[in-house]
């Protein structure tokens, strides 16, 4: 079968037209055989073109679709395609940043599992990373300012110091030479008397160096003899007996024990008052009968009668 130049012709344009759509797809930074998806975002501002990658933890995964302005917020609605296989949650953040030195900005998702999974067509959260150039262009502002104030500080402080310093009169110079020499012959006198000093009390100061010797080594031994001495266990022994002395006078106090219960018990008292009181009767009866209780003086029996009270 023989093709005619007709559908050579027609096939060759039709491929033409293909490869012109792939190609400026391609340029834009599409890959019409790769299947993606289209998510959103928006910001202040636009620094970005149709160019501009989409990355997540430094790997590229999509491009930048469309860059919509939008007359009713005022913002840069960013339509942008990633990989199907990538998923991320309605939390994941869209941030924008500077990719080097010579320029040039990038979105990177800031991948979130948690939450639903996004849908193609969700607007996303965005933020804005401070790069490095801006940075540093907003401190070298700061730095620069400061530095005029610095300078125009220490222009000030150089003036005063001249008027200060500058003396109009002729002898202005040398009186100021003069009560230089004074001020240095005067250190130098006190120098003097102090090596002066220092030099009558040589001895003085040598006995007294020697005796913080010996007493700093007599201190050390009388150190050493207190460590050997177990001063820590005799303490120790102090305060458990004490200790129980303490226990000792608090069961007196309570009554507890044998002493606790003289000290503590009122019948004992009452007991010892009236075994007293006995007593007193008993030898007053002895005193007013005393053939009572010696047999020796009376063979008559006499009964016990009740003394007489005053």
């Amino acid at each position: 079968m023989k093709i005619t130049k007709e559908v050579k012709t027609a096939v060759l344009v039709l491929l033409g037209i293909f490869l012109f759509i792939f190609g400026y797809n391609y340029l834009k930074g599409q890959n019409l055989f790769e299947p993606k998806n289209v998510y959103y975002t928006e910001f202040d501002y636009n620094a970005l073109s149709s160019s501009s990658v989409v990355t997540v933890k430094g790997n590229t995964v999509g491009k930048i679709q469309d860059i919509i302005y939008d007359f009713k917020t005022g913002k840069t609605r960013i339509g942008f395609t990633v990989n199907k296989e990538l998923k991320f949650s309605k939390d994941s953040k869209i941030r924008l940043y500077e990719t080097g030195l010579m320029g040039g900005n990038a979105l990177a998702i800031i991948v979130s599992n948690e939450g639903e999974l996004a849908k193609p067509g969700d607007i996303l959260e965005s933020e804005v990373q401070v790069g490095m150039i801006t940075s540093l262009s907003k401190n070298f502002a700061g730095l620069s300012n400061e530095l005029d104030t610095t300078l125009k500080t220490t222009d000030e402080l150089l003036t005063n110091v001249n008027k200060i310093v500058i003396d109009e009169s002729d002898a202005g110079l040398k009186r100021t030479i003069s009560e230089l020499n004074a001020t240095l012959k005067s250190f130098k006198d006190l120098s003097n008397s102090l090596n002066s000093v220092v030099s009558e009390n040589d001895k003085n100061i040598a006995v007294i160096l020697e005796n913080f010797k010996t007493t700093s080594s007599e201190l050390a031994v009388m150190m050493s003899d207190l460590k050997e001495a177990n001063l820590g266990n005799t303490v120790d022994s102090l305060n458990s007996t004490l200790a129980n002395v303490n226990t000792l006078l608090t069961n007196l106090n309570n009554g507890e024990g044998s002493m606790g219960k003289l000290l503590k018990d009122d019948a004992l008292y009452k007991n010892l008052e009236g075994a007293t009181k006995e007593m007193e009767l008993l030898l007053e009866d002895i005193k007013l009968h005393p053939k009572r209780y010696f047999r020796i003086l009376s063979k008559k029996e006499i009964p016990y009668t009740e003394p007489e009270t005053n």
